[in-house]
């Protein structure tokens, strides 16, 4: 007899969470390979990131693409300017927000998705937001620049 934890897990009836299945085919058709986690999120791993998709169902579908990293010791106790950091991205980005808990990023894309949406082109999109924001933000709470140089935080240059 086979071991049951070692079915793979499917994916609910379509009819029981309709966007969550559409998400979990549309991450198969451009190629990556997701799963389902004790929350009920899609989770999976894109660049080398663990990511997620929650799918809140109803009139108005609402597909939200997060994930979350652990500060670098090197950010401890410094919450005001890392919330500050936020703050400056969340006013700056469409469709992305940053926040900070318990020494953890959490960046988030919140999209609707009605039924005339490309999924496809929607998971792509929100995944290169999300993906991109976290590296936006540790490049400004580091103070680095893109090239990876330290950058003058009064702005005066010297």
């Amino acid at each position: 007899m086979t071991d049951p934890a070692s079915l793979p897990n499917f994916p609910p009836p379509a009819d029981e969470h309709p966007l969550r299945g559409r998400v979990l085919d549309a991450l198969q058709d451009i190629g990556i390979q997701p799963d389902i986690d004790g929350d009920g999120d899609v989770s999976f791993t894109a660049n080398d990131q663990n990511l997620f998709v929650r799918c809140h169902e109803g009139e108005m579908a609402i597909m939200r693409i997060f994930g979350q990293w652990q500060l670098p010791p090197s950010l401890e106790g410094q919450d005001q300017r890392l919330l500050e950091v936020c703050n400056e991205l969340n006013l700056t980005l469409n469709c992305v927000k940053t926040g900070i808990g318990n020494g953890t990023l959490a960046v988030t894309c919140d999209q609707l998705t009605g039924p005339g949406v490309n999924l496809d082109m929607a998971l792509q999109i929100g995944i290169q937001l999300v993906l991109s924001t976290v590296g936006y933000w540790h490049q400004r709470a580091l103070g680095i620049d893109e090239q990876g140089n330290p950058v003058d935080p009064t702005g005066s240059g010297s």
